[in-house]
């Protein structure tokens, strides 16, 4: 039982990391540049960063939901 709770673990580091990556990717093909006032690109990245934690983890989040409520069907049928 405990070694379930470890896989899950490591299955949603994981799957927080791949989605957090998946989300400051596709940030990246946002034109930005227009919206930003001269001296605050530090401010800009830190905006996008945080912007892709929201994202990825939401998303993360969603599919790890899914997951653990797929393996939970079949007990529908006990």
């Amino acid at each position: 039982m405990i070694s379930g709770f470890g896989d899950q673990a490591l299955i949603s580091i994981i799957s927080h990391l791949v989605f957090i990556a998946l989300a400051w990717w596709a940030l990246q093909s946002i034109n930005y540049e227009k919206f930003i006032r001269g001296s605050h690109v530090f401010q800009a990245r830190l905006l996008f960063i945080l912007l892709s934690i929201v994202i990825g983890s939401s998303v993360s989040n969603f599919f790890l939901d899914y997951l653990l409520w797929s393996q939970q069907l079949p007990m529908i049928f006990q």
